[in-house]
Order: C-alpha cells, then sequence, then structure tokens
C-alpha cells in the first residue's frame, strides 16, 4: 500500500515543525504484499517491543491477516515518520502521540475519521475517556483513536524514603509545593543522594506551569502567556529546585538531560527520592531493583492540575479504497477492548477505553489513582494544550531554557529573551489554524 502525500505539503510542514527531510524525498514505496497489516509504533526498550509483538499476534488472531509492524525509539518516531509519508512507506494505521496530532492534521498529512465512524455502528467512540477524545481532535473532527491517556504524575522511591525516616506521601492528597520542597531538600545527601528528577523541557515544565495556573499557549491570541506571573512562578520553582535547592542530579549532558529517558535513568539508578513522569513509564519501572510507588503530582497554586496526555492510532491521508477499509478495520483491533487489556496487563499505560481499564493492574499499589484522577475523584488534570507547529515551540524552547537551569541565566532573563521568537510561532500557528478551518 501506499499511503504519501505531496512533497509539497511535507516540504511546508516540514519547515514548520523543524522535521528533518534530507534525503527522503526520492524513496520508493516498497514492503509488505499486499493484504498486509502495516502499522507502526514508538518503542524505546526490550519491555515495550514484547507488548508490541503481542499486538501483532493479536492482530493476526483476529484478522486472520498478516500484521507487519515499524518499531522506532520515540525520539527519532516523528522524523522517521515524516519520511515515511513523503515516500509512501508508512504503515497503513501510524501511531500519533497527542503533541503530534495538531501538526499532522493540520498539513493534512492524516485523515479525519469522522465518516468511518458515522458509517460504523459497531464502534463505540464512548467508550473512550473524554480527554483521549479531546486530544485526538483537531478543528472539530477526529484525527485518531486513542489507545493510552493518562496524568503526569510521582513516582517515589519507597526504599529510599523508608532508609531516611520519611512517611510514604498520602495516594490521595496532592503535597503542596512548599511540603514538596522541603521533602526534597530533606533527602538531598552531599553523596549522590537527590531529592527529585525531571527533564529540564517544556514537556516537563507544563504541568508545573498548569499547577501555577498558567499556560504556554492562548487559544485566543497570537502571543504566548509564557511570561505572565503565574507561568513565571512556576518556572522559577522549578529552576530553584536545580540551581538554588540543588535537589536534582548534576546536569553534566544537555543533549543528554533533554532526552526523553533521562529523568528515569537518574531514578532507576536508585538514589532518587521523586521522580516526575507518566504512567506509561511503569512498564520501565518494575525493573527497578527497589520498591516504589506513585502519587499525585503536588499541587500549585491552582492545585494538582498536572498535564493530561495521551496517543492513538491515525490513517494517513494517502490510504484509499481497499487499503482504507482493511486501515479502518485495523485501526479498530489496533484499539479494541481485547488490545487494550494486553497493552494495560503489560503496565505499558492506562488504556484509553473505559472497558479496558481494570486490566492496569498493580504493582505499584497506587496504580488506580490515574484513574480515579481520570474521573475527577482525586486531584485533577489539564488538557495538554499544544500548537501546529509544537515540535519548532519545543526545540525553540530547548535551545533557550536549559540556560536557566544551569545557573547562566536566571529564569526572568531567559524566558524573556526567547519570548519574540515563540510569538512568532504562535502567530504561525493561529495562521495554521485559520489555514485548516
Amino acid at each position: 500500500m501506499s499511503s504519501s502525500f505531496p512533497r509539497r505539503a511535507l516540504l511546508k510542514g516540514a519547515a514548520l515543525g523543524g522535521l528533518a527531510t534530507t534525503g527522503a524525498l526520492s524513496g520508493c514505496s516498497s514492503g509488505p504484499p499486499p493484504g498486509t497489516a502495516t502499522w507502526s509504533m514508538w518503542s524505546s526498550s526490550p519491555e515495550e517491543n514484547r507488548v508490541w509483538a503481542d499486538f501483532g499476534r493479536y492482530v493476526e488472531r483476529r484478522m486472520h491477516i498478516r500484521s507487519a509492524s515499524t518499531l522506532t525509539p520515540s525520539d527519532g518516531y516523528p522524523t522517521k515518520l515524516d519520511l515515511q509519508l513523503v515516500s509512501g512507506t508508512a504503515g497503513m494505521v501510524t501511531a500519533l502521540n497527542g503533541w503530534l496530532i495538531p501538526t499532522y492534521a493540520s498539513r493534512g498529512a492524516h485523515r479525519p475519521l469522522d465518516d468511518l465512524i458515522a458509517a460504523d455502528p459497531d464502534f463505540d467512540l464512548d467508550d473512550f475517556y473524554p480527554a483521549i477524545r479531546s486530544i485526538s481532535s483537531f478543528a472539530d473532527h477526529t484525527y485518531a483513536i486513542g489507545f493510552d491517556v493518562a496524568p503526569t504524575v510521582l513516582y517515589y522511591n519507597r526504599t529510599l524514603l523508608e532508609r531516611n525516616g520519611v512517611d510514604p506521601p498520602s495516594p490521595t492528597e496532592p503535597m503542596s509545593w512548599d511540603t514538596f520542597r522541603d521533602l526534597a531538600i530533606e533527602l538531598s545527601k552531599p553523596k549522590d543522594q537527590y531529592g527529585f528528577t525531571c527533564a529540564p523541557t517544556i514537556d516537563d515544565l507544563v504541568s508545573w506551569i498548569y499547577c501555577a495556573g498558567g499556560d504556554v499557549l492562548d487559544g485566543d491570541r497570537d502571543t504566548s502567556p509564557l511570561d505572565a506571573p503565574e507561568a513565571l512562578q512556576a518556572i522559577h520553582y522549578v529552576v530553584d529546585l536545580f540551581v538554588k535547592d540543588r535537589v536534582t542530579p548534576p546536569i553534566d549532558n544537555l543533549v543528554a538531560q533533554n532526552a526523553s529517558g533521562a529523568s528515569l535513568a537518574n531514578f532507576l539508578q536508585g538514589n532518587v527520592a521523586f521522580m516526575q513522569n507518566g504512567p506509561w513509564q511503569v512498564l520501565n519501572v518494575r525493573k527497578a531493583p527497589f520498591t516504589w510507588d506513585i502519587v499525585p503530582f503536588p499541587a500549585g497554586p491552582a492545585g494538582s492540575t498536572p498535564r493530561v496526555s495521551g496517543s492513538g492510532f491515525a490513517i494517513p491521508s494517502g490510504v484509499k479504497d481497499d487499503d482504507l477499509d482493511l486501515a479502518w478495520r485495523l485501526l479498530k483491533t489496533l484499539t479494541s477492548t481485547g488490545a487494550l487489556n494486553i497493552y494495560a496487563r503489560a503496565g505499558r499505560n492506562n488504556p484509553a477505553r473505559v472497558s479496558a481499564a481494570s486490566a492496569f493492574e498493580p504493582p505499584p499499589a497506587n496504580l488506580g489513582i490515574v484513574q480515579r484522577i481520570l474521573k475527577g475523584e482525586v486531584a485533577g488534570g489539564h488538557p495538554f494544550n499544544v500548537t501546529t507547529n509544537w515540535n519548532r515551540v519545543r526545540l525553540l524552547l530547548g535551545q533557550d531554557l536549559p540556560r536557566a537551569f544551569l545557573g547562566q541565566v536566571s529564569a526572568r532573563e531567559a524566558i524573556d529573551g526567547v519570548m519574540p521568537r515563540l510569538n512568532a510561532l504562535m502567530r504561525q500557528h493561529r495562521d495554521a489554524v485559520r489555514q485548516a478551518t
């Protein structure tokens, strides 16, 4: 099958998204024979590879056809997908992280699914959490069907806390920022023991910003509120944990520290008390040589309202005719209750379907708070608001903000320096939304 989309659209998208294209535009379609269920996914560990292998076997059992998946490490997935789309080698179904959905939807790289949903009376969209339905939509159209959705939570090393005579935090009452800071300082020791770890990136900072009542973008304006008092309060708080309080592992390599798995690697070493991350890391943390659990994200001035993230499967716009029918059946199979039960039992993340939620079982003991947060019974969450050029926003902030985490400039200086270019990206985003609607 071919799922290519116009080269001009790719070049425009690459310019907006900051994605590499060199050497790819002469690619040709090749791959499995017609009738094969082809799909792509990111996967960064042997444990994740096993989950997707189980998905492939499930697809073959349910659909009675061959399944062929392409697995790529998460940090390189967007670039590889972009190149596959333009060269016609993308799968007929592709996984999309929620922050990528507006990007690909606005560029026309993936098709809306509303007509397929409306024509399929057996498909129950109401079985999916409202948060993932919102994340999977752009301009009032559904572009993906979710397979996971979850709020950011706080992991803690129970063994380390017990060794230092500290009681575990409440699984239902979020710590205040003051309490969390005091604990992080108390648990930091001069000899290689740290109170906290997170990545010095906007994707981690945004949860603190939401908890302070701030945001990165304002849907009604062409400018970013990242320099508003609420956002600055959050950025100052986190930067102080790194620079003033020194409760985090030292940053000796900014490139590695910005990578998605850096804070996980710090936590798994066993000498860090708290880690900010999502339940999508439960699968990887289960191999830790110490006892651990999760609790709600610390509550700031606006409460415990960290980002709620999710991912889904989508169909590239180039999938047509008979391939489109097969792609829709494949997408439904990959997001069915049976497939998500596999996903949840492995601890890969909280499934996007309510009917599969019970399969996301302990350990850790507090894993149930993820569903309770999504239901509004414990703490809360904030939709992860992103732009159609979020990758460029991430790159921009990834170039300038880390200087504050190194103590080279103040948080205020770093934000002031980035605002003109950030506001230019916000205007580009608004233009892209206007053109797409």
